[in-house]
């Protein structure tokens, strides 16, 4: 069989903090009348696995196809374990509890978890948006669990204005929290440990806090990880880690670039519409709000129909 551009049926997670955005700008089919706060656009999480929506492959899982093709698809020599990215659309109607997540000496130490890099792209953003982005300079871990205590958190993070275009890194150990009233394109490692470190005083409607992970959480953060240190960018490579890169394109209407084969690629559409095509495959149609990955052993040729926006993620 010619492996093909795959497309993938979202998973959509309910959030307190959630909203309809990604229906009012992606024309996503959110269940009506719920928060849904993540979108899950690629997955291979042990409960929760994307399956593929077009072609012949259609109803299969991303594990299931990667493990029949793996050099096919993610290219020779690599590892068919679980797909080693998460990628989220995420809709922030709230301000997010304050989080950490560990890295891989953490993990080792608590004796749990998955290590977890992340970045995000900001897609919308509505006036004032902000998001927290690790601690202001030298502040000490006996500093920081006084604040959590006492309800202060907030005087010792560095809070970050934010606007659509730009790209933030979170390494693994960044306490961080994401404002409201933005939509972000999340792209990170397979995992979804996650420690809450503060939840802003915040109760339910029972007048219950939310769990906080306080031991977990201070054996994750990176305490020398500071507002002095780069993390924002806005145009060409975005991310360049261990783990992924990120670029951002864009291509004028009636563009076409050519796909060259031996590299796995992710595509997150932002805006515009297009097809991809190539020699004895259907074309695959996609559209703002898609994502699709590109199989390594794929030639073809993206056609732009309209003004297009896009990341291209890879290993």
């Amino acid at each position: 069989m010619r492996l093909y551009p795959l497309k993938f049926e979202p998973i959509y997670k309910q959030r307190i903090w959630g909203g309809q955005k990604l229906r009012y700008i992606f024309g996503k089919d959110l269940p009506e009348g719920q928060k849904i706060g993540e979108s899950w656009e690629l997955a291979d999480l042990p409960n929760d696995k994307t399956v593929i929506a077009n072609g012949e492959l259609a109803g299969k899982t991303l594990a299931e196809v990667i493990k029949e093709y793996t050099n096919e698809i993610i290219g020779p020599g690599r590892y068919p374990g679980p797909f080693p990215l998460l990628i989220k659309l995420l809709d922030a109607q709230d301000v997010l509890s304050l989080q950490v997540h560990p890295d891989e000496q953490a993990c080792k130490r608590l004796g749990e978890g998955e290590p977890k890099t992340e970045c995000w792209y900001i897609i919308y953003a509505e006036p004032d948006s902000y998001i927290y982005k690790g601690l202001k300079k030298d502040v000490t871990k006996s500093q920081f669990e006084e604040a959590i205590a006492n309800g202060s958190v907030a005087e010792f993070l560095t809070k970050v204005s934010v606007e659509a275009g730009q790209c933030h890194f979170l390494p693994a150990g960044t306490p961080h929290a994401i404002g409201p009233g933005l939509l972000i394109a999340e792209i990170q490692l397979p995992s979804d440990t996650t420690y809450r470190i503060f939840d802003w005083n915040r109760i339910d409607e029972n007048g219950n806090s939310r769990q906080l992970h306080m031991e977990q959480s201070m054996e994750s953060i990176h305490f020398d990880i500071s507002e002095n240190e780069p993390g924002v960018t806005t145009i060409g490579r975005l991310v360049d880690c261990e783990y992924f890169t990120v670029d951002k394109g864009h291509q004028a209407k009636n563009c076409e670039v050519l796909l060259s084969s031996g590299e796995m690629k992710i595509i997150i559409v932002l805006s515009g519409y297009g097809t991809i095509t190539a020699q004895e495959v259907d074309a695959v149609e996609f559209k703002a709000g898609d994502c699709l990955l590109i199989p390594a052993a794929y030639e073809g040729a993206i056609c732009f129909a309209d003004n297009t926006e896009y990341l291209t993620v890879k290993l």
